[in-house]
């Protein structure tokens, strides 16, 4: 994509306030979650990738309405389209041997996930944002719930996207579906992924990631989002205009984020701001 920088100036980093933030997982209320006790164990002795295959739908664990904490989450008819940038969490050696939604026993070394509102099972695959490491996982679980969290990796997932040692990273899921998609779609979704028996490994690079808060037509609207923003006192504010498209798009964004923290900030004040949809994108 062809882009330039019409509008905008950076800081030195968005403002952080003093959040508490509690790492996701399935558990409510629960001890301290953790890796096995012998440590974090080595990449070369992970399972490979989940091997997506057409699966029943479970007889527990799809709704098709349940409530958690007060809120109520409805689960997907099809997860045939569906596709989402956000934060990643994992959970490990407390919920070792229990029985996840679908009463499978949870194994934190098997390549596994929770999500609030894929059918299941559902095969997904999940890329680290930051170095392009990428899996696949049989999604068999619910949760996280907590806000901001799309997506509750087991151990040995998050281990081979080199996300244990942060507890948290920025990713994009993409489900795999044998089914063609048909009407509405969930918020960002595009079209489904192929069916692939292994994931293809993405040569490691760093990215540079930003939050896209509007894509617009006009300059002088994309310039009146950036005064909002810069209201709000962030910082990293900015407009670029993608020639890529015709007309030309002028997209504003924040950043780059350089941790979760930092996203979590950023989300809690554009929701502020009544700003309910930022969207993810790397460079």
């Amino acid at each position: 994509m062809r882009y330039k920088r019409v509008w905008g100036r950076r800081s030195n980093a968005l403002l952080l306030l003093s959040l508490s933030l509690t790492v996701a997982s399935c558990g409510i209320n629960k001890p301290k979650d953790g890796p096995p006790r012998s440590g974090s164990g080595s990449i070369r002795n992970l399972p490979g990738d989940a091997v997506p295959q057409p699966e029943a739908r479970s007889k527990y664990g799809n709704g098709p309405v349940y409530e958690v904490l007060g809120k109520r989450y409805t689960v997907m008819a099809s997860g045939a389209g569906y596709k989402e940038r956000g934060v990643a969490s994992w959970y490990g050696k407390k919920f070792h041997g229990r029985l996840t939604s679908n009463r499978e026993p949870y194994d934190m070394y098997a390549m596994t996930a929770a999500h609030k509102t894929l059918p299941l099972p559902t095969y997904v695959r999940v890329r680290n944002l930051s170095n392009n490491k990428s899996i696949v996982v049989r999604v068999n679980d619910r949760g996280p719930f907590v806000h901001n969290r799309i997506i509750d990796l087991s151990y040995s997932a998050a281990l081979k996207l080199d996300m244990i040692k942060d507890g948290t990273s920025l990713v994009e899921i993409e489900a795999i579906s044998f089914e063609v998609p048909t009407g509405d779609r969930p918020v960002r979704q595009m079209t489904a992924a192929p069916p692939q028996a292994e994931a293809t490994p993405a040569a490691p690079a760093e990215n540079n990631i930003y939050v896209q808060v509007g894509a617009f037509g006009d300059l002088d609207n994309a310039q009146r989002r950036l005064a909002d923003l810069r209201s709000a006192k962030l910082g990293n504010t900015f407009v670029i205009e993608d020639t890529s498209q015709s007309p030309a798009l002028y997209r504003v964004r924040i950043g780059p984020i350089k941790s979760v923290l930092q996203y979590d900030i950023l989300v809690e004040e554009l929701e502020n701001l009544g700003i309910n949809d930022p969207y993810l994108v790397t460079e």
